[in-house]
């Protein structure tokens, strides 16, 4: 624990932000983590991934006469960045890449637990969210470049040298 990287960082403000735009956590969590993995994916050149990996879920037509049981549209757009929906919507809103469902549970063990002080960091990452001009939150290269971008490593590195909070301490 205590190492958090560039990865968690993205994943983090992605949550933030999909939370201040209006997400549910378990939702927000699901993108942040969604769109931490297709950055990661983007800048290997989505190398091993295959390029079914990024196509959207499959909708079966529904037979003549009856309603489809999945919604025929598969995309979701924050804010002008758009995500694949996992056909399962149950339980709210989780994103997907190919057949990889992406869910709070992964986000808490892919990300969250990289954290000595989650609490910290996520407190920090939702005022910088607050901070942040609308623009920048609406719009998918705005933020890249104006809120990921510049924070990054400053945040990668404070982030990892964040004491363990008492309440993770045995």
């Amino acid at each position: 624990m205590g190492k958090v990287g560039r990865f968690q960082v993205m994943a983090t403000l992605q949550a933030a932000r999909a939370r201040a735009l209006g997400l549910d956590l378990d939702e927000a969590k699901s993108w942040g983590l969604n769109r931490a993995v297709f950055y990661a994916a983007a800048k290997r050149g989505f190398r091993h991934s295959g390029a079914a990996g990024f196509k959207p879920p499959r909708v079966e037509a529904a037979p003549a006469g009856r309603a489809a049981e999945q919604p025929a549209e598969a995309e979701y757009l924050l804010r002008g960045e758009k995500a694949y929906l996992a056909a399962d919507r149950s339980n709210g809103l989780r994103f997907a890449i190919g057949d990889e469902v992406q869910t709070s549970r992964d986000f808490d063990w892919q990300v969250q637990r990289r954290f000595n002080d989650w609490d910290t960091a996520w407190a920090e990452a939702l005022a910088l969210i607050e901070a942040a001009e609308p623009a920048d939150l609406k719009s998918q290269r705005r933020f890249y470049e104006h809120v990921y971008k510049p924070l990054r490593d400053k945040l990668a590195a404070r982030w990892s040298a964040l004491p363990e909070s008492a309440a993770q301490a045995p």
